[in-house]
């Protein structure tokens, strides 16, 4: 009924763009330039996002990390 308003969020509402990877003419993945510490060409906008922390589980003394969120069966 509402779908207009599951699209708006407030990101879309004040500005903010999800961060996206630059690309070439070809379409390819644009890389960094080394030599420019303050801008990231990688990026579209010259910032990479900042990396998300996973969570770290402990079994038996070892240390694990997950790539995907485990889920709980009901």
């Amino acid at each position: 009924m509402f779908k207009w308003l599951e699209n708006l969020s407030w990101a879309k509402i004040i500005g903010y763009d999800e961060p996206k990877r630059a690309r070439t003419k070809k379409g390819r993945y644009k890389a960094d330039d080394k030599s420019t510490k303050d801008i990231n060409e990688a990026w579209v906008g010259g910032k990479a996002p900042k990396k998300k922390k996973r969570k770290v589980y402990k079994i038996g003394g070892k240390r694990y990390t997950l790539k995907k969120r485990i889920n709980k069966r009901k």
